[in-house]
């Protein structure tokens, strides 16, 4: 088994803690994992992206070619990486902030409001778990427990923040 992830927004739409916690939730799921996020001149505002790789066995670089995967949370990220999102890959859009889709019928488009999910639920700041949710429900390659049990952790600095997040990926769930 192996999975190749790109996820890529705006700063501060939440793609590199995204981008950690599902490596942190497959390291504790005892798979192999890399996380290579990049920044460069990426600040709030400007693109992000970081790439996943998530495996049973060991992995021999962090760099991600195609994707299994793409997770784009813009329209730019849409059009940046939708080329390397490979033959039957699974691709979500947050329809929200991306309009124009691909017509590239070799993978699987799914459209999905994430920012508007996350406004409905009050803080548009949890559309990146909203994300997760549906990547859960579709990709089956973590488990929505695992993610749970992580949240906690993750948030320990602001508690308050464990039930929205954990609202916005039961929607994703729902949408994905």
């Amino acid at each position: 088994m192996i999975e190749r992830i790109i996820i890529s927004g705006f700063g501060g739409q939440g793609v590199m803690f995204l981008g950690k916690l599902i490596s942190w939730a497959a390291m504790r799921e005892n798979k192999f994992v890399t996380f290579l996020p990049a920044y460069g001149a990426e600040v709030r505002g400007g693109t992000s992206h970081c790439s996943i790789i998530i495996s049973d066995r060991e992995i021999a670089s962090p760099c991600v070619e195609q994707t299994d995967t793409l997770i784009a949370m813009n329209q730019p990220s849409v059009d940046k990486f939708i080329g390397l999102a490979a033959k039957g890959s699974e691709v979500f859009i947050n329809s929200s902030m991306a309009k124009s889709l691909p017509d590239n019928i070799s993978v699987k488009i799914n459209s999905i409001p994430f920012s508007d999910i996350a406004s409905k639920l009050g803080n548009i700041k949890s559309a990146n778990m909203a994300a997760l949710g549906a990547y859960i429900g579709r990709k089956k390659v973590l488990s929505k427990e695992g993610i749970l049990k992580l949240l906690p952790e993750a948030f320990k600095n602001n508690p308050k923040l464990i039930q929205l997040n954990t609202q916005a990926m039961e929607e994703g769930l729902k949408n994905g």
